[in-house]
């Protein structure tokens, strides 16, 4: 059994990105999937980059431009965003706002480039 309030978790600052952290809710023994929260402040941004495994991400508040490969999105509270192992794409809360959302990946491992 588990459950634990996410504001309980330690945010950690998220390397190369702009005024944005992160804190992992799984549970340590977690085999299969990982659930993380990502915030960015207002102003808050992430550089375009690919993982080599996908994500799933459910956005909890506030709104952000995401682009995904060669689309632009104006993602807000309640949106679902999937993107693919290997595309580009990064976060700007370019809105006056701050964003956060759930994001769910593999335990495969992974490998992030950034990508000018």
């Amino acid at each position: 059994m588990y459950c634990k309030n996410s504001s309980e978790y330690t945010q950690n600052e998220i390397p190369k990105t702009q005024k944005a952290t992160m804190a992992v809710l799984s549970p340590d023994e977690e085999k299969d999937f990982l659930v993380r929260k990502v915030s960015l402040e207002a102003g808050g941004s992430m550089p375009n980059h690919t993982n080599e495994i996908q994500h799933q991400q459910f956005v909890l508040s506030g709104e952000a431009k995401v682009s995904i490969g060669d689309d632009m999105y104006h993602a807000k509270a309640g949106d679902f965003l999937y993107i693919p192992a290997g595309i580009t794409h990064y976060y700007d809360a370019c809105y006056g706002e701050g964003y956060e959302f759930l994001c769910m990946i593999t335990t495969k491992e992974d490998s992030i480039k950034l990508v000018d």
